[in-house]
Order: structure tokens, then C-alpha cells, then sequence
């Protein structure tokens, strides 16, 4: 496919700087462009490659003041990360060929509803009494279990298994190897010293536009519902313990880890191999730095927090810094006390 610059850039709402007549054919990292190719320019220390890059287009700020010369035509949009976001999702619209019917074999059980224009692949497995809207990709390998609801739009790679009772909602997108709704972690410690399973009887509700990354898993409630909201992004490898509640349109990064009956805030950001502990709650728009444990519940909204255990992100801060001088304070210190010692000895 083929567009030029003066087209991506009405598409994006934006303005050309340069030659608006040049061919577009595919997009690439600024530093890796070439020819026919389109990047973009979000953050400042990518500035550099602006001036070496061999790319047709760069799309950058509105406000973005070049401070040496450049050959690309520049598209300017007011928010480029996102601009290029949506000229990927356009791209992907016209390239992707969308599967559709049924390939054999596959199962469906008694009493499932589905709505028009589905894919079912193969050795995939949807149980009775099952509801799912239109346009479904359910992928090889996927399981649907019993009394399921699913809305519309979703795309179910392959490999994923969804356990009895799991709802979920309309544009969803579950990636392979997913696990939603098994057991909950639940053991009760008996006189000697061993551990009877707790029935976990509750399920899995997964609101509308959520993304759940592979190899996530996400465990039903005891009882009750563990609740992912609306607009939730979750990596690969993290586990969502019983009756957790996460709220709109937080981020989780990979191997992070959520116990039992927590609630996370809307709004969050948690980075990569976070750890947090069972019935707390994070406060909305909080933000939590990468391989830190949260021990606490976090009160307060909008606040950073990193380290093990987490606090202040400014209070951390100071701490590795006072950490990264001890061998010079403890040098002082041995100073102070040698020199003490000998005043000491002479006053004698």
C-alpha cells in the first residue's frame, strides 16, 4: 500500500513541513528509517536521529523547533505518539485479511448462542449454555467453558482457556495461553499442618476495551467476582489474584504480581515485576516503579512510588542516594574516629 505525505497527513489532522507529494509504504523507528518510510518523534532524546534519519516523514509536535538540519518532511500533529497509534491501526485495517467461518474440527455445546460474522478455529471447544456477541475470532486451541458470556468483538488467540461463569465484555482481546477464571489461591491450614483446599465459587467480570497479555492468568473469586473495569492493559506473565478489583484504564506491566481481594485504583501505572500484597488498596492514579513491593494501602491519589517496600518516589530517591555514598560516609566516619583517637592520646 501506497499513500502520500499530504494524505497521512489529513488523516492525522496534521500539517506538512517539506515535500507533501513523497510516497509512504511503511513505517519504521526513527533511527531505522529509510526511504518510503514514515517514524515519528515523541520523546526529546530520539532528537538526534531526526537529523540522520533516511525516513520520507517524521511525525513530531506541533511545537517541535528543529535545532539542525534535517531531509524528512515533518508532520506536524498534537500528539505524535498517539497520531502514530492510529495511523498503525489504519494500516492494519487495510493490510490484515480478518478470518471468518468454522474449521474443522471444532466443538460447540448445547444451547450456545453466537452472533453473526465469527471465526471458529480449529480444536477450539465452547461449552453449553454459552453466550457470545458478533464478529468472534476464537483462535486454535481455545477453550470456552460454561456459561460464558462474551460480547462483541473478541479476539481470543490461541491457547487461551476461559473457565465457567467468566463474562466478559464488548472488544476484548485475550492473547495466547491466557488463563481466566481458574482457582483462586485458597487453602485453609488443618491441626496437622496440612492444607484443605477452599472452594472457589465466585467468577471472572472483564468490562469492555480490556487487553490481557499472554501467559496472564486472572483467578476467580472465592465469592463474589475478581473485576478487571473497562479500558484495563494487561501484560504478559501477571497474575491477578481472587476478588481483585482493577480499575478503568490502568496499565500493568509484565511479571507483576496482584494478591487475593486488593483493589487497584483507576487510572494506575504499574510497571514491570511489581509486587503487591492481599487486601490493600491503591488510591487512583498511582503510580508504582518497576520491582517494587507495595506492602501498604496507598490513600492518597496520583502518587509515585518505587522500592522495596515502596514509598514516596522522592523519598526513594533520597535513600539510594544516601545509599550510593555510604562507603564515603562510613570513610568519613573511620576518619573522624581516627583522628579522634589521636587527640585524644595526645591530650593524655
Amino acid at each position: 500500500m501506497e499513500f502520500t505525505i499530504s494524505q497521512i497527513a489529513q488523516l492525522l489532522n496534521g500539517t506538512v513541513e517539506g515535500d507533501s507529494t513523497g510516497i509512504i509504504r511503511s513505517a519504521s523507528k526513527i533511527e531505522e528509517g529509510s526511504d518510503g518510510d514514515i517514524s515519528f518523534l515523541a520523546n526529546t532524546k530520539y532528537e538526534q536521529f531526526l537529523y540522520t534519519t533516511r525516513a520520507s516523514a517524521v511525525i513530531v509536535d506541533q511545537s517541535f523547533k528543529p535545532s539542525q538540519p534535517y531531509t524528512a518532511a515533518l508532520i506536524r500533529v498534537a500528539n505524535p505518539y498517539l497520531a502514530f497509534t492510529q495511523l498503525l491501526e489504519e494500516y492494519q485495517k487495510i493490510t490484515e485479511q480478518r478470518s471468518a467461518g468454522r474449521e474443522q474440527p471444532y466443538f460447540i455445546s448445547e444451547n450456545v448462542v453466537i452472533g453473526e460474522n465469527e471465526y471458529i478455529g480449529p480444536f477450539t471447544y465452547i461449552g453449553k449454555n454459552s453466550r457470545i456477541g458478533k464478529n468472534l475470532q476464537l483462535f486454535s486451541g481455545a477453550y470456552v467453558g460454561e456459561n460464558v458470556i462474551i460480547g462483541d468483538n473478541a479476539v481470543i488467540h490461541p491457547g487461551v482457556k476461559i473457565y465457567d461463569k467468566t463474562v466478559i465484555g464488548n472488544n476484548c482481546s485475550i492473547f495466547a495461553n491466557a488463563v481466566i477464571g481458574g482457582d483462586g489461591f485458597g487453602f485453609a491450614p488443618e491441626a496437622d499442618g496440612s492444607y484443605r483446599r477452599i472452594p472457589q465459587l465466585g467468577n471472572v467480570v472483564i468490562e469492555d476495551n480490556v487487553s490481557i497479555g499472554s501467559n496472564t492468568t486472572i483467578d476467580r473469586a472465592t465469592m463474589g467476582s475478581t473485576i478487571i473495569r473497562k479500558g484495563v492493559k494487561l501484560d504478559n506473565l501477571i497474575q491477578v489474584g481472587h476478588n481483585v478489583e482493577i480499575g478503568e484504564n490502568t496499565v500493568i506491566a509484565a511479571q507483576s504480581g496482584i494478591s487475593g481481594s486488593t483493589r487497584v485504583g483507576a487510572q494506575c501505572v504499574i510497571a514491570g515485576q511489581v509486587g503487591l500484597v492481599g487486601h490493600i488498596t491503591l488510591a487512583n492514579g498511582t503510580k508504582v516503579g518497576a520491582q517494587s513491593g507495595v506492602s501498604k494501602s496507598v490513600k492518597k491519589e496520583n502518587l509515585s512510588l518505587s522500592g522495596s517496600p515502596a514509598t514516596e518516589l522522592k523519598a526513594h530517591l533520597r535513600a539510594q542516594s544516601l545509599v550510593r555514598r555510604l562507603p564515603e560516609i562510613v570513610q568519613r566516619l573511620e576518619n573522624v574516629e581516627v583522628s579522634a583517637g589521636i587527640k585524644s592520646h595526645e591530650g593524655k
